[in-house]
């Protein structure tokens, strides 16, 4: 509950802000997302790759739960 009134008086966290602009950013489907993820490769350093691949396997999992609290949620669970 304190997490709750904390996150309604500060408004948007910082982690929800940047959500929002990679979510803005990869919905241009005009981009070639091989060639972002050429340039990343050669010009950022390692720890941003690894940084990045934290992020998607917390989507993964965090899309996996959904998915089956959503499957338990219309008797779809086992």
């Amino acid at each position: 509950m304190g997490f709750m009134r904390r996150s309604i008086r500060l408004g948007i966290s910082k982690e929800e802000k940047v959500a929002g602009r990679i979510t803005t950013l990869l919905s241009d489907f005009t981009l070639d997302l091989e060639a972002i993820g050429f340039y990343l490769a050669k010009g950022a350093p390692h720890i941003i790759y690894t940084r990045a691949n934290e992020v998607l396997e917390a989507m993964q999992y965090n899309k996996e739960v959904e998915q089956l609290d959503r499957g338990a949620y219309y008797g779809n669970g086992r």
